[in-house]
């Protein structure tokens, strides 16, 4: 793709990608890359996120082939539709000790992203173009306000983001590159779960991906004909309750809102006993994942961390765990037995072939990465569009609390258009 406008001052742009996978995400990187290209600016591809450059030293200098590569035409040959991520990723957190402006100012929290910004600088780059996720998209705040306390005569790196998730869950923008393709992943594998249910008389429980917000879980059941979806949008009123525990760095006490774990397997009961009263004695459920993250403390414990400081959901269990209490619930209810399985869905959806809506504004937003450094000599933006693919670049100040340094979720607005056709669709509790 042929992209017209001069570099301006650019001569060398690098471009990672960083966190979980997504359909599209070479889309993006090779748009990007050719746009660059095709003005005369040298692109070099970061390998594996942050994780080798917040290793770089002078005893440890950035090594072609190990820690990036040189991107040239042939590079990108037939990479626009291609699975998995070209430049590799990972979930390296050079920010991870900065969580308030003052840090900042902290020669020992900031050491990871000096260093980063040294590997760089040593590679000769004028711009970065990241790709990634929420936790990206903290990152490349934190470099660029680390990178705003330098003195005026030393050089800064312009940073353009391209918003990243298949949970969908970003501000700014309406959808994520690969998010349609999860959905329809998804809604395949619980098509084929419904047929299962019904031949044999039992219940699956899918926990899907989407840790914040339930957009994933809604997208796939309703596209899937599931039966049921909850997700924490829907954790509020009898579902909701509150729980107190001693905040770890301060000591004080404090108060979170948690699931109220037996209203919420009385819930989904109901739901089968009212299938059970149009003849269905089966069904689906689709459950989000980041209803992990509002269970009582109880069911936590033991749990790790990632370096982002979220729970490891992959070690709750949550469709399991679930599953169990549903059919010892159902068989306390009516004295039968019904069997439960639970299982995790995502993880197939995450490489998955994209599909060509998710290409489109993968490549569209690649582009505006290009245009957002090259042609609009932008700093600290994230590239999103509107309408027809049309081009909008949203500053990080308005993506990003100024306190925490912490990115705002976008959830599913309760009685929304989106969120009613949800309910519509599924079984009727009549409530």
């Amino acid at each position: 793709m042929n992209i017209k406008g001069k570099a301006k001052t650019i001569r060398r742009v690098a471009i990672l990608f960083a966190g979980g996978p997504a359909p599209a995400a070479n889309a993006v990187i090779s748009t990007a890359a050719s746009a660059f290209l095709n003005n005369d600016v040298q692109v070099v591809g970061i390998m594996n996120g942050y994780s080798n450059l917040q290793e770089y030293s002078k005893q440890r200098p950035m090594q072609v082939g190990r820690d990036y590569i040189i991107i040239e035409p042939k590079t990108l040959r037939r990479t626009r539709n291609a699975r998995g991520i070209i430049l590799g990723t990972s979930r390296a957190n050079p920010g991870k000790s900065v969580s308030h402006p003052s840090h900042l100012d902290v020669p020992e929290r900031v050491a990871p992203l000096k260093r980063v910004y040294d590997a760089l600088c040593s590679l000769d780059v004028d711009a970065l173009v990241s790709v990634g996720g929420d936790d990206t998209l903290k990152t490349a705040n934190k470099l660029k306000l680390f990178q705003e306390r330098f003195p005026e005569n030393v050089a800064r790196i312009p940073i353009a983001h391209v918003p990243k998730t298949i949970d969908n869950d970003y501000m700014g923008i309406d959808f994520t590159f690969g998010y349609f393709t999860a959905v329809e992943t998804l809604a395949d594998e619980i098509r084929n779960l419904i047929h299962d249910a019904e031949a044999t008389r039992s219940y699956f429980l899918t926990e899907t991906m989407g840790r914040s917000a339930g957009w994933l879980a809604y997208g796939a059941a309703i596209a899937g004909e599931a039966s049921y979806v909850i997700s924490v949008e829907d954790i509020y009123g009898r579902l909701a309750a509150t729980e107190e525990y001693i905040d770890s760095a301060s000591g004080a006490p404090q108060t979170r809102q948690v699931m109220n774990v037996d209203m919420v397997v009385d819930q989904l009961v109901k739901m089968m006993l009212a299938r059970e009263k149009q003849g269905k004695d089966f069904g689906v459920i689709v459950m989000a994942e980041g209803l992990a993250e509002l269970l009582p403390m109880s069911y936590l414990e033991g749990i790790p961390r990632d370096e982002h400081g979220h729970i490891s959901i992959s070690h709750v269990n949550l469709g399991p765990m679930f599953a169990r209490l549903m059919a010892e619930k159902y068989r306390q209810t009516t004295g039968k037995q019904r069997n439960v399985k639970g299982l995790q869905l995502g993880y197939e959806a995450r490489c998955a072939q994209p599909r060509a809506f998710d290409v489109l504004l993968g490549s569209q937003l690649g582009v505006g990465a290009y245009r957002a450094l090259a042609e609009e000599s932008r700093n600290g933006v994230m590239v999103s569009v509107v309408g027809q693919l049309e081009l909008r670049y949203v500053p990080f100040d308005e993506l990003v609390d100024p306190d925490t340094l912490v990115t705002k979720v976008r959830f599913i607005e309760r009685g929304s258009d989106f969120h009613r056709l949800a309910r519509f669709l599924e079984t009727n509790l009549n409530e």
